[in-house]
C-alpha cells in the first residue's frame, strides 16, 4: 500500500472512530490517537523520508489536507456533543422563572447598607432629598470648588488616589455638595451617601475605602444651632437613645466656622479602646457653616444665603451601633461576620 493510500485509509478510520465518541473527554482521547504528537498520522508521515522530491510535495499536501479535515471534523463533533448535552439537561431539568427559589439560606443587606437606608429615611422625614454623584471626580469638584488651596496637603498623591487622566477617586462625598449648589436653587436640604477613597494606612479605625453621608442645608439665616439640632436628632434616632456628644473647633476649607462632632465611644463606653485610640471619644462628624467662598463659586450671594454642611462616617456609625471593634471587617467579605446582620 502506498503512503497516499495509507493516509486515505487513516482518514476514513479516524472519521469512523471520532464519530463514535459520546463525550468531549472521549473525543479528545480519540483525537490524540490520530492527531497527537505520537498519533497515527504522525507515524504515517515518517514514511515521507523515503519518497522523491516530487512525491513529497504531493503526499505532503495530501497529509496537510487530511489533518485540516480531521481537525474540522473534531470541532464539528464537539459542537454536536455540547448541543446534545444541553438538550439532555434541559429535558431533565425544569425551572419556573415565576416561582420563588426555595433557598436554604437567604442573603441580606450589608450592615453599612442597612444603616445608610435607615439614615436616608430619617433625613427624608426631615425634608431632605437624596443625591448621588460619580466616584471618579475632577480635582475642581473634589477640591477647588470647596475652597482647597493649590498646595493643600489633601491634594498630595500620598493622600489621594489620582488617575492617569488627571482625575481622582473622590476623597469625600462633599464633591456632591458642589454639584448640588450648581444644580439646585436655594433654599434646599440634601444628603449624599456614597463610597469614598483615601490613601490611608489601614488600622482598626481607618480604611482606604469607606462610606460617608454628606449633608447640606442652604437657606436664609441658617445658624450653628440648626446644625447641632439636626445632628442630635439624627444620632438619637440612629442609636435610639440620647448620645453624649462634644463639639470642638476643626479646620475644613469648605466651612467657616468648622467643627468636629465627637460621640462618646459606645464600644468601650468611654473607658478607652483601640477604636477610639483610648480617648473615650470617637471622631464621627466633621461639620460647620458653609464657607462664603463655596457659595460664591456656585454663583450664590453669600450675604443672602447661608448654610451648614456635615460629613458623616457611615462605617464608624455602624461600629458604634453594633459594638464592632475593627473597621476592616466591613471590606473583608467574611461571611461569619456579615451573617450576624
Amino acid at each position: 500500500m502506498s503512503l497516499s493510500q495509507e493516509i486515505e485509509s487513516l482518514v476514513k478510520e479516524a472519521e469512523s472512530v471520532l464519530s463514535s465518541a459520546t463525550s468531549e473527554q472521549e473525543l479528545d482521547s480519540f483525537k490524540n490517537q490520530f492527531l497527537g504528537k505520537k498519533g497515527k498520522l504522525t507515524s504515517v508521515l515518517k514514511g515521507l523520508a523515503s519518497l522523491s522530491v516530487e512525491e513529497k510535495k504531493t503526499v505532503g499536501k495530501q497529509a496537510n489536507e487530511a489533518q485540516t479535515k480531521l481537525e474540522s471534523f473534531v470541532e464539528t463533533k464537539r459542537s454536536s456533543l455540547k448541543e446534545s448535552f444541553y438538550e439532555n439537561e434541559l429535558g431533565q431539568e425544569f425551572f419556573d422563572s415565576l416561582r420563588p427559589l426555595a433557598a436554604k439560606e437567604r442573603g441580606s443587606l450589608h450592615p453599612i447598607s442597612q444603616i445608610q437606608y435607615e439614615i436616608e429615611d430619617i433625613f427624608t422625614s426631615m425634608g431632605f432629598s437624596v443625591m448621588d454623584g460619580p466616584e471618579v471626580e475632577t480635582d475642581e469638584n473634589n477640591f477647588g470648588a470647596l475652597n482647597f488651596t493649590e498646595d493643600h496637603p489633601a491634594r498630595d498623591m500620598q493622600d489621594t488616589f489620582y488617575t492617569e487622566d488627571g482625575n481622582l477617586l473622590r476623597t469625600h462625598t462633599s464633591a456632591i455638595q458642589v454639584r448640588a449648589l450648581r444644580k439646585l436653587k436655594p433654599p434646599f436640604r440634601i444628603i449624599a451617601p456614597g463610597r469614598v477613597f483615601r490613601y490611608e494606612e489601614v488600622d482598626a479605625s481607618h480604611e482606604n475605602t469607606f462610606y460617608q453621608v454628606e449633608g447640606m442645608v442652604v437657606g436664609e439665616n441658617i445658624s450653628v444651632a440648626h446644625l447641632i439640632y439636626t445632628m442630635e436628632t439624627l444620632l438619637s434616632r440612629v442609636f435610639r437613645k440620647e448620645i453624649k456628644t462634644r463639639l470642638r473647633p476643626g479646620y475644613f476649607p469648605f466651612v467657616e466656622p468648622g467643627f468636629e462632632l465627637d460621640i462618646n465611644c459606645l464600644v468601650c463606653n468611654g473607658d478607652g479602646c483601640s477604636v477610639c485610640k483610648h480617648s473615650g471619644w470617637l471622631e464621627l462628624l466633621p461639620c460647620g457653616l458653609v464657607h462664603p467662598n463655596v457659595l460664591e463659586s456656585a454663583g450664590l450671594d453669600s450675604k443672602k444665603w447661608t448654610g451648614f454642611a456635615f460629613g458623616l462616617g457611615l462605617d464608624r456609625l455602624v461600629m458604634m451601633r453594633y459594638g464592632i471593634h475593627d473597621i476592616r471587617y466591613f471590606q473583608s467579605g467574611n461571611l461569619r461576620f456579615l451573617k450576624q446582620f
